[in-house]
């Protein structure tokens, strides 16, 4: 019996098939299948782990990982919008990002194995949390903080941790892609916070 290959592996031959100067949503899930949309995940989140922003992808790939995450929690097939489906992401400056990260990708996988803590990656109640929680990281990865050092970077592990762990069935990684969700939480109340201090002090100085 054949395994599956690493994920990185697949990853590479993944980025290695994308056109040169663009691909659109609809052929990057054509490429990998239903069967492979937790791979596409992966994917998606790699460009955030390179502190490198390229504006507007947070958008696309959020939204993409939302509704591929809403179909695994509704157990449907998946539904991109034509909108989305058809937009088309350049590749050029999308590739060597791609090709750095999965370096980080490597070692993930180094730490991950398969079936540790085998209860949070059972079926039932707790597969549903654990697609919430690719939920959560999405909406996170969405919010409007692109510019921002790791507000892209922190929800994009949580997902990449999630990703891993539900493709692996490996519970450790499930477990830090929840520590990672909520260390994304925290940080983004501290910028808010910080942010309404900030502001207070502006009217202060100026109506004062």
């Amino acid at each position: 019996m054949h395994s599956e290959p690493p994920v990185s592996q697949r990853l590479r031959a993944l980025v290695r098939s994308m056109p040169r100067t663009g691909i659109t949503l609809s052929e990057l899930i054509r490429s990998v299948g239903n069967d492979g949309l937790l791979i596409l995940v992966a994917l998606l989140t790699l460009v955030f782990l390179i502190p490198i922003s390229i504006p507007g992808v947070s958008t696309v790939f959020g939204a993409a990982i939302l509704l591929i995450s809403v179909s695994r929690l509704i157990g449907r097939d998946l539904w991109i919008p034509s909108k989305l489906e058809h937009r088309v992401i350049g590749t050029r400056k999308l590739r060597p990002l791609l090709r750095k990260a999965l370096s980080w990708l490597k070692k993930l996988e180094r730490v991950s194995k398969p079936n540790r803590i085998q209860w949070l990656v059972a079926a039932g109640a707790v597969a549903f949390f654990n697609n919430a929680a690719l939920i959560l990281g999405a909406v996170l990865l969405m919010m409007p903080f692109g510019l921002i050092p790791f507000s892209n970077t922190f929800p994009a592990v949580a997902i990449l941790f999630l990703a891993i762990g539900l493709l692996q069935r490996d519970g450790v990684c499930i477990l830090l892609g929840h520590i990672s969700n909520v260390v994304t939480i925290i940080y983004f109340g501290v910028l808010i916070g910080g942010g309404g201090l900030a502001v207070r002090e502006l009217v202060n100085r100026f109506v004062g």
